[in-house]
C-alpha cells in the first residue's frame, strides 16, 4: 500500500513540474533571431543542401561531439556490465543455438549488401538528404545483427572494432581542429571547398565529418549487439 502511495504522489509531482513546460508549447508564427540567422546564412556559408545536418555538426558541432562520447560510453558500459554477469540457470537452459531457418538466410543474403550500401549511402549524403551518421551508423549495426541472426556472421573482430571506433573518433576530433586552424572555428568544415549546393562533392568536410561519425556509431553498436549476443550463448 505504503509503495502504491509513493508511486502515486511521484508521478503527481512529476506531472505537476512538466506541466508548465507541456502548456508552453505551441505553434510558433516566427523564428527567432539565431534561427534567423542560421535560415539567412547558412545554405550559403557552408554550401549544404540539408541545413538541419549543416546546423548540427558545425555550428553544434560540440553538441554533437558531446552526443558521440555519451554513446561510447553507454556501449562501454553495457560490454562491462555483461562481461561481470554470469548467465541465470534459465538462460543456460534456453541458450542452445538453433539453425536458422531457410528463409533467413536466404533473407539475409539479399537484404545484407542493401543495407550496408543504404547505411552508407545514409551518411554520406548526409549533408544532401535528410539522415546522417547517427542513421547511417544505426541502419550498418541492423546489418550487423541480421548476420548474426542468419548465421552469415559467427564472431565480431573486437580489434577490428576498436580500431574503427579509434580513428573515427580521432578523426573526427582531427577534422575539428582543421577547421579551428584553417577555417573560423572548430568543426568549421569550410577549410575545404564548400562546392555547388546540391553536389555530392559539397558542404566543405560536413560529409567527412558524418561519414566518421557513421563508422564510430556503426562499430559502436555493433560491439553492443554482440556483447548481447555473448551473453546469451554463454555457456
Amino acid at each position: 500500500m505504503f509503495k502504491r502511495l509513493f508511486s502515486l504522489v511521484l508521478v503527481g509531482a512529476l506531472a505537476a513540474a512538466f506541466f508548465p513546460l507541456f502548456a508552453a508549447i505551441g505553434d510558433r508564427a516566427d523564428t527567432s533571431s539565431l534561427a534567423g540567422r542560421y535560415l539567412d546564412e547558412g545554405p550559403e556559408a557552408l554550401g549544404s543542401a540539408n541545413l538541419v545536418t549543416s546546423v548540427i555538426v558545425t555550428y553544434r558541432g560540440l553538441d554533437t561531439l558531446g552526443e558521440v562520447t555519451v554513446l561510447f560510453a553507454a556501449s562501454a558500459g553495457i560490454g562491462l556490465v555483461f562481461s561481470r554477469m554470469q548467465p541465470s540457470p534459465a538462460t543456460r537452459r534456453t541458450s542452445t543455438n538453433h539453425p536458422p531457418s531457410e528463409l533467413v538466410v536466404t533473407g539475409a543474403g539479399l537484404l545484407l549488401p542493401l543495407i550496408t550500401l543504404f547505411g552508407i549511402f545514409i551518411f554520406v549524403h548526409g549533408h544532401l538528404t535528410p539522415g546522417g551518421g547517427f542513421q547511417g551508423g544505426v541502419i550498418v549495426a541492423s546489418g550487423v545483427l541480421l548476420a548474426f541472426l542468419s548465421g552469415t556472421l559467427k564472431e565480431l573482430s573486437h580489434g577490428l572494432l576498436a580500431a574503427l571506433e579509434l580513428c573515427a573518433g580521432a578523426g573526427y576530433v582531427a577534422v575539428g581542429l582543421l577547421g579551428l586552424w584553417l577555417a573560423g572555428g572548430f568543426l568549421d568544415p569550410r577549410f575545404l571547398p564548400t562546392g555547388e549546393i546540391g553536389a555530392l562533392f559539397s558542404g566543405g568536410a560536413i560529409p567527412i565529418i558524418y561519414t566518421l561519425i557513421g563508422i564510430k556509431v556503426g562499430a559502436e553498436l555493433s560491439g553492443v549487439i554482440d556483447a548481447m549476443r555473448q551473453r546469451r550463448v554463454s555457456p
